[in-house]
């Protein structure tokens, strides 16, 4: 390949990532304007998909090929559940989420879509286009944090969010993870290569949809 595969991902959804930064859930979260409920909801689906997610970092740790990719994913999966949660949990605190809205709650139309594809990714299409799937959770929020963090606003109450996804240790975890995918793509055949620029696509355009919907507040149109 020409350039690593990630490096052409980043290009191919540039546009996506200026389109996700113009959200109005990201230019109220940078300006500290943002309505604590909507804050509050996407927090809790947050904390619901980051539970899947580290699921689903754990799978591919599983079956990954050797040593040093076995213990990258699964340092990761560690993270996704225990310290961003950890840091959830202080939201719940500071922003008055109770206990029985957080046992409540269900996942989203747009969460569950997100994260059974995220699953499917591993379970259907194997190793590759699993990882792929999960770059642009890592990638995207890194460049949003880091985005936000150059404009945000003195005593934003949202700044510990900002901090936590523009620190340079998260940083160090996305180009880790994306180094591992390169490799990935570098040994694939054509035809893996083509299925996971279309996972990650697709999960790019979940990212932009998990914003969007957190903050219409969007639930089940219907109930059983």
């Amino acid at each position: 390949m020409s350039q690593p595969f990630s490096a052409r991902m980043r290009a191919e959804t540039a546009d996506l990532l200026e389109r996700i930064l113009h959200l109005p859930f990201n230019r109220e979260l940078a300006d500290g304007s943002l309505e604590t409920a909507r804050f509050q909801n996407y927090v809790i689906q947050d904390a619901i998909y980051l539970l899947e997610y580290g699921r689903v970092l754990a799978r591919i740790a599983a079956v990954a090929p050797d040593a040093d990719t076995v213990a990258l994913f699964a340092k990761s999966a560690e993270g996704a559940i225990l310290v961003e949660r950890a840091l959830h949990a202080s939201y719940f605190e500071k922003f008055g989420i109770t206990a029985e809205q957080v046992a409540a709650a269900e996942p989203s139309p747009t969460c569950l879509a997100y994260t059974d594809f995220l699953q499917a990714s591993v379970a259907r299409d194997g190793l590759e286009v699993g990882a792929a799937a999960i770059l642009p959770c890592f990638r995207i929020y890194w460049d949003v944090g880091c985005r936000i963090a150059k404009v945000t606003v003195p005593d934003n109450p949202y700044a510990a969010w900002i901090d936590n996804y523009s620190d340079q240790e998260f940083g160090d975890a996305v180009l880790a993870a994306e180094a591992a995918v390169d490799g990935m793509a570098e040994a694939a055949g054509e035809a893996t290569r083509a299925r996971m620029r279309r996972a990650y696509h697709r999960c790019a355009q979940y990212e932009w949809m998990f914003w969007d919907s957190a903050y219409r507040m969007a639930g089940w149109p219907v109930r059983v």
